[in-house]
């Protein structure tokens, strides 16, 4: 496992608190714009980062992100531009655990040797491939072990006990929940719900367990953040991209991101508080 990955939420845990994962697309609208979005995102509040790598057929996504997609083919966008925005991410920031995410074709094309050498030098710290399923990862798995990459698997409502067990053979970093059966952006899995499944799968890893899919207000944020050690927030980010000029993205996206993070951050603050009016 990144040691990057591993050292942010033990600290999170001392603090008792939860992370914001933040997603972008890489190049999306452009590439410069996006550098800028990407080295703010820390300072706003993002506690764990997730570059997308654009694909012309991101099936696990939404319209918000299948759309950030397309402005990055548009602009060039690609996975060897997505490591040179990582390699540059990584000359600010020391500290922040960076992870790429997209699907399994570019890979493909690049090689799993490659990939794994080049994510090591770019400074990031592991992968989520969206389409490539436990049964499937192997060489991936092989590629990334001598770099200490991590492999970040997704489980869903729908991931019985049994199945449960082959998604966290292998994995590393943390456990990526998808709260919700559908696509990314699709509206957010009751508090309740979420609970429920932090707890069934904290009883089946010590991973830490990020949930995500459908998390687009500061409300939906603190709530998830009571139970689950990280919430991941993608298209409600990605929206504020194509809210208006590229100039003006990065003001409007960490603006975004603040509100989330403050929303993550005081959410055991507010339970606590409520524990004891109750």
């Amino acid at each position: 496992m990144s040691t990057r990955i591993a050292s942010r939420f033990a600290s999170l845990k001392r603090a008792n608190r939860a992370a914001l994962v933040a997603y972008v697309m890489a190049s999306d609208p452009d590439q410069e714009t996006c550098f800028e979005i990407l080295k703010g995102l820390p300072a706003a509040g993002a506690d764990v980062i997730e570059l997308g790598f654009p694909f012309t057929d991101p099936m696990a996504d939404g319209p918000s992100i299948q759309k950030a997609a397309l402005r990055s083919l548009k602009a060039g966008g690609s996975l060897r531009n997505t490591l040179d925005l990582a390699r540059r991410f990584r000359e600010t920031d020391k500290d922040t655990p960076l992870i790429l995410m997209g699907y399994a074709n570019p890979i493909e094309q690049m090689g799993y040797d490659a990939f794994a050498s080049n994510i090591k030098s770019a400074g990031a710290d592991g992968a989520i491939v969206v389409d490539l399923p436990p049964e499937e990862d192997a060489p991936l798995r092989r590629a990334f072990a001598p770099h200490a990459l991590s492999i970040i698997r997704l489980a869903a409502p729908t991931t019985n006990d049994k199945r449960l067990t082959k998604v966290l053979e292998g994995a590393s970093g943390f456990l990526y929940y998808v709260s919700v059966a559908g696509v990314t952006g699709a509206n957010a899995a009751s508090a309740g719900d979420v609970r429920a499944a932090v707890e069934r799968l904290q009883r089946a890893t010590d991973l830490p367990i990020a949930v995500g899919f459908g998390v687009r207000e500061p409300d939906a944020a603190r709530a998830i953040a009571r139970s689950a050690d990280a919430v991941v927030v993608g298209s409600a980010f990605v929206d504020e991209i194509a809210a208006g000029p590229a100039a003006q993205a990065p003001e409007r996206v960490l603006r975004k991101v603040a509100l989330l993070s403050e929303a993550v951050r005081s959410a055991r603050d507010a339970a606590d508080v409520e524990g004891i009016r109750a």
